[in-house]
């Protein structure tokens, strides 16, 4: 395949998609996808918690902060 200034994977994913697969194939691929990337990011995360020796108590009080950013416009 050309370099059209697409990443591997989105090439990957044009030689894939060019079989013309079912929607419902689709739909299951898209599932896998997401999955995957949502695995990596709790795994990156985990070990910041980690590094970081996070507590549930740490995000708890994240959660219920304010962060207020001026208006730029």
């Amino acid at each position: 395949m050309p370099d059209i200034g697409l990443s591997n994977l989105q090439k990957e994913l044009l030689q894939l998609y060019g079989n013309n697969v079912s929607e419902q194939t689709l739909k299951e691929i898209k599932g896998v996808l997401a999955r995957f990337f949502a695995e990596k990011a709790t795994n990156s995360m985990d070990l910041v918690w980690d590094d970081q020796k996070l507590t549930p108590e740490d995000m708890t009080r994240w959660a219920n902060e304010h962060n207020r950013f001026e208006d730029r416009s």
